[in-house]
């Protein structure tokens, strides 16, 4: 059974995790010793998203779906800002899912807590 990753948020960032996953699942599971699939992508900007071919993946305007799919056991927070990714981030804590972020300010911001959520 693979890893399901989600991915909120396919700006800059995000759309780099969702390129990188589709083009190197193979490298990935070799240096993994597992299968790591991109299960599922939030972003409200269709726009976003053009140029990816996201057969077989969820995607969905609003990160609640994502963390709300069973089937996405990584959640990468990658949209930026405080709020709403605090949210997502403790909401995915919560639902036992494991998390990466790139928010630098967030954690910054709110480390210790995010920490203790995680803990």
């Amino acid at each position: 059974m693979p890893v399901g990753v989600g991915v909120i948020g396919a700006g800059t960032v995000g759309g780099g995790v969702v390129q990188a996953l589709l083009s190197n699942a193979a490298l990935i599971a070799q240096r993994a010793g597992a299968d790591v699939a991109l299960t599922h992508v939030a972003e409200p900007r269709p726009e976003c998203l053009e140029g990816f071919d996201l057969h077989g993946v969820t995607v969905s305007r609003d990160a609640k779906a994502l963390l709300a799919d069973p089937r996405v056991d990584i959640a990468c927070e990658l949209i930026g800002g405080l709020e709403p990714a605090k949210t997502f981030i403790l909401q995915a804590l919560a639902a036992g899912k494991h998390v990466v972020t790139a928010n630098k300010m967030l954690l910054a911001h709110a480390g210790p807590e995010l920490c203790r959520a995680a803990a």
